[in-house]
């Protein structure tokens, strides 16, 4: 079910919309032919499945002959910090805070540094056929193509966004999605975020600074380097569906894998720290 508007005070980490100008560092994604994508808009009401759910999903598409692409698109019911396959935990996020705060910390299975989630935060998980996508071929050129896809989509709603460090995407010098992925034989996942309504104080609050940093952010504390698109929900989402031809309306998903995974992995402390 899509997300509700709701009203909100607008803070100064919000980047408001304005004159579009040139993406010059995101070449125009090719559309070659038409592909036909799932569309998953599906939160669950666990913080470890959500994450699990992901893989999941990319597990299911590589086991069956005829496993279709497919957009997931969630946005988690309370914070969480999300860590990657290899981050070291105690030295990315400040544990202590999340104790207190009672901030679940979950690890996911690609790769990337720690985020903070969470009402506010629309998550997208993409699973794409790898031999379907000329364009994807290679890790960079999968991030050339999914970024670029992101960044025509956000053009549509009038911010001109670029790709930067790895896998970032920024508006006007600011980082308003990560993103990361993990490759199998025949699909990929690519997954991130998209900030529009977060707090983005709790970022500061919960992380501790990275141990690598991309060149453009420099020494800025997290206050101070990632900000919201002023955008709505309903919107944002509706230009991410559309970018990947995301039409086909899905409604079930791989409950008994997910559960397996969470049992197995993701709920398990020795997964997590």
């Amino acid at each position: 079910m899509r997300s509700n508007r709701a009203s909100m005070k607008r803070s100064k980490n919000v980047v408001r919309d304005g004159p579009l100008r040139e993406a010059g560092n995101l070449r125009p994604v090719r559309r070659r032919e038409r592909f036909s994508m799932d569309l998953l808009e599906l939160t669950l009401s666990d913080p470890f499945a959500d994450v699990a759910l992901d893989e999941a999903l990319l597990c299911e598409a590589e086991e069956q002959d005829d496993g279709r692409e497919v957009l997931r698109l969630w946005e988690p019911r309370r914070p969480m910090v999300v860590v990657g396959r290899g981050s070291k935990v105690e030295i990315e996020v400040n544990l202590d805070e999340c104790r207190r705060a009672g901030v679940p910390v979950v690890r996911r299975c690609s790769g990337g540094a720690a985020i903070v989630a969470g009402p506010g935060c629309l998550m997208y998980s993409l699973v794409l056929r790898r031999n379907a996508r000329p364009d994807a071929a290679g890790i960079e050129a999968t991030h050339r193509f999914v970024l670029g896809a992101l960044a025509e989509g956000l053009a549509r709603l009038g911010f001109a966004v670029l790709r930067e460090g790895t896998s970032d995407l920024t508006y006007r010098g600011k980082k308003i999605s990560g993103n990361s992925m993990r490759c199998r034989r025949n699909f990929l996942l690519y997954h991130g975020t998209m900030l529009y309504r977060f707090p983005i104080d709790l970022i500061d609050r919960l992380l501790l600074m990275p141990p690598r940093r991309p060149a453009y952010r420099g020494d800025r504390a997290h206050a101070q380097f990632v900000a919201n698109l002023d955008v709505e929900p309903a919107a944002l989402r509706a230009a991410i569906a559309a970018a990947f031809q995301a039409e086909t309306v899905r409604s079930d998903w791989p409950r008994e894998l997910t559960e397996t995974l969470v049992r197995n992995r993701y709920a398990q402390d020795d997964w997590n720290r």
